[in-house]
């Protein structure tokens, strides 16, 4: 950065024809600038500018791929395990503290985990966001705001399909929370009628009939089933089983399907491009390698505590019922698919590039307003705010209450590394 008068291979604004945006630092002219906006421009490009860091260690890279493939995947199928093998045995307050300790992960990974980076990456004192177009708007809040509304408007479109198609409403869903969790008042173990809560008190009755037909459905199981204190036998609270009920449980479980797969994966997809960056990243990375493979592995199984938990409480019909596993191994292959990318372009790959830094930067912002989204709206707004068979029991809403602070808490104590 000596040469500031000598004659240089870059155009009149100082930048390498190579390199939309990056100015050539084997010939830095500035001179060359144009006004102190460029000069500006110029001096942060260099300063930020990144180069490939790889350092060795492939035996600990390699054996980041299968160990977050591993604790991901698990800490994923964990929820979602808990309620379809109907030999097992979940005690109520361990899913409640999956369920929505990964609500707080997710809210948290949308704003810290997100967001933030994305203001690094192609925010306002960025060389990218004072390059070009990307210098005339604040793209960052722009991009997250256009996928939350779009987030919206297909989490809207499927519902009304489904009342539209089907007559459902809202009213009319499957109250998997407590078929999972159990009835509180006085019979563990035992499914709860649709609109009961936990202290025993009745909603108004309804009129519509997929109402009455999912009721009854659900009151016949819930005088079958009988299970040991405090836990919940899923061979009991199995939604699936093929009983007397099977006709009109499967056309309740399809209902309540569609009202909520759609808003499920654009959760996914959001979580899946935030996951193919860190696993580049940590594929490439240089001193920080030491660092940031154990907080991903807590970074990544926390996530997929989260999606799991979610995951769980959708009812997928019988013809579909492979679908969640699959889900499941979507998200936990995704980071270790992107790690192994990134050794495979270990000593060529800079994080820091300018069309890095674009790339990174758009689905950063695309996925933290999908995340911050869902989690506000479809997880913590739905469950504590509008869902008519939120529990009354006041122990349960502080347990779960202080899951969603732990899990904020940790994910963005997470963000100090990674």
């Amino acid at each position: 950065m000596s040469d500031t008068t000598g004659t240089s291979s870059t155009d009149v604004n100082g930048i390498s024809a190579g390199s939309p945006g990056m100015p050539d630092f084997s010939n830095f002219n500035l001179s060359a600038a144009q006004g102190d906006d460029d000069l500006t421009r110029l001096v942060t490009c260099f300063l930020q500018a990144g180069t490939n860091e790889y350092n060795g260690a492939l035996g600990a890279r390699i054996s980041a791929l299968f160990v977050i493939m591993i604790i991901s995947t698990c800490a994923t199928a964990f929820p979602v395990v808990a309620t379809r093998i109907r030999r097992f045995k979940i005690p109520v307050y361990v899913y409640l503290f999956a369920r929505y300790f990964g609500t707080g992960v997710i809210i948290a990974t949308g704003f810290i985990h997100l967001l933030d980076p994305a203001y690094s990456e192609i925010g306002p004192q960025t060389c990218v966001g004072m390059t070009g177009g990307w210098a005339s708007y604040s793209w960052v809040p722009a991009l997250a705001l256009a996928s939350c509304v779009i987030t919206f408007f297909v989490d809207f479109a499927a519902e009304r399909y489904v009342e539209n198609k089907y007559g459902l409403n809202h009213e009319g869903e499957m109250n998997v929370e407590a078929m999972i969790t159990a009835d509180n008042a006085g019979n563990p173990g035992t499914l709860a009628p649709m609109h009961e809560h936990a202290n025993g008190d009745s909603e108004a009755n309804h009129s519509h009939n997929h109402n009455n037909d999912l009721a009854l459905a659900q009151s016949r199981r819930s005088n079958r089933a009988t299970s040991n204190a405090g836990y919940v036998s899923k061979k009991e609270a199995d939604i699936y089983a093929d009983d007397a009920d099977s006709e009109t449980s499967s056309v309740v479980i399809e209902n309540a399907f569609r009202t909520q797969i759609a808003a499920f994966l654009v959760l996914e997809f959001g979580v899946i491009f935030h996951s193919v960056i860190i696993g580049l990243a940590l594929g490439s990375a240089g001193d920080e390698f030491s660092t940031l493979y154990p907080v991903l592995v807590f970074h990544q199984s926390f996530e997929g505590l989260g999606i799991g938990a979610r995951l769980s409480a959708i009812p997928f019909p019988r013809r579909l019922k492979w679908m969640p596993w699959v889900l499941v191994i979507a998200y936990g292959l995704t980071t270790p698919i992107a790690i192994a990318v990134g050794l495979g372009v270990r000593t060529q790959y800079n994080a820091g590039s300018y069309t890095a830094n674009v790339v990174s930067g758009i689905l950063d912002s695309l996925s933290a307003g999908i995340l911050i989204y869902t989690g506000l709206v479809e997880l913590l707004a739905r469950d504590f705010l509008f869902d008519p068979n939120r529990t009354k029991d006041g122990k349960r809403l502080a347990f779960m209450s202080c899951c969603v602070l732990l899990g904020c808490f940790l994910m963005a104590l997470l963000g100090k590394w990674a």
